[in-house]
């Protein structure tokens, strides 16, 4: 059997955590895999993985394995690239995640672009607010926004996400104007948004000058959607703090008005991040590149 190949499942497996997602990630049967994975520790001689019905985990002679197997692949990978015209003309598969109003207002309208530049790569898109796992999920690199948690990820920054507060003309000709942010918490319906992750609803957001104030008054209604955020505030159905960059065509037609224009939202940080263990290929270059570039010119990201 190919020993490049059993290590590259090997390290497939250990990053999912199972042979039945590593199996799926490399579109592979799932015995194939399993065949491999005793092939290397039969000609290693060791014991890389234990496995009972419910996961895998590594031995500690497969943590050490894995470290220097994973440097040895991308060096491996750096080889290839140089022997080929991979550099001038990246291609093949490319796994990406972004969140759903980005991709839908920025980056799917202007794929075309990305094509006419890259016409050999092949783009698995995936689009939601949920963050993935990048390693577990074999995904190549995400676009995302907040603060970054994960401090294993190599992350470049691309911008900031402005936030309004809005609401429609109708809401607020039933239930008033807000002067102050504290009016939101009582006699007013706020659309929340709740992690998909923990469940956990975030605050709405308020700053001017050296006044920074958090709100969770009552609601109806809380979503775990960007673009379902949107729709239900121009539904009517209460006040809400949107991402600005798919709001200004409301605004210029009047269907949403923005509330509390005196105070402002902290910017969101906006990052395309990947995994430092992964080999950055040249077709992972040219997608980090091409969206650096589209989303620095994007109005209402601060590009600081």
């Amino acid at each position: 059997m190919d020993q490049i190949q059993s290590m590259r499942m090997f390290t497939r497996v250990v990053e999912a955590g199972s042979f039945t997602k590593a199996a799926e990630s490399l579109d592979i049967p799932k015995g194939t895999v399993t065949k491999q994975i005793q092939y290397l520790e039969a000609r290693l001689r060791v014991k890389l993985l234990n496995r009972t019905t419910r996961r895998v985990t590594v031995t500690p002679d497969g943590a050490a394995y894995y470290e220097r197997t994973v440097r040895l692949l991308s060096d491996f990978d750096d080889i290839e690239a140089s022997m080929s015209n991979a550099q001038s003309r990246p291609s093949g598969r490319l796994r990406v995640d972004v969140g759903a109003s980005i991709a839908r207002l920025l980056v799917i309208p202007q794929l075309h672009t990305f094509f006419e530049r890259f016409p050999d790569i092949q783009l698995d898109l995936g689009v939601s607010d949920r963050p993935v796992d990048l390693i577990a999920d074999n995904v190549d690199c995400v676009i995302r926004g907040g603060e970054l948690t994960e401090q294993s990820l190599v992350a470049r920054r691309i911008g900031g996400v402005e936030l309004i507060t809005v609401a429609t003309p109708g809401y607020l000709a039933q239930h008033g104007t807000p002067a102050h942010p504290t009016e939101l918490e009582k006699g007013h319906r706020l659309i929340n948004y709740f992690s998909s992750r923990t469940g956990r609803q975030f605050p709405h957001l308020f700053e001017r000058g050296e006044e920074h104030l958090e709100i969770l008054g009552a609601y109806q209604l809380a979503v775990n959607e960007s673009n379902a955020l949107t729709t239900a505030v121009l539904a009517g159905l209460g006040v809400t703090q949107v991402a600005r960059f798919g709001l200004q065509q409301h605004l210029d037609n009047g269907t949403l008005v923005r509330v509390l224009p005196d105070w402002g939202h902290p910017p969101i940080p906006l990052h395309v991040v990947y995994p430092p263990n992964r080999h950055l290929s040249a077709k992972v270059r040219a997608f980090v590149d091409w969206a650096t570039e589209l989303l620095g010119r994007a109005p209402y990201l601060q590009a600081r």
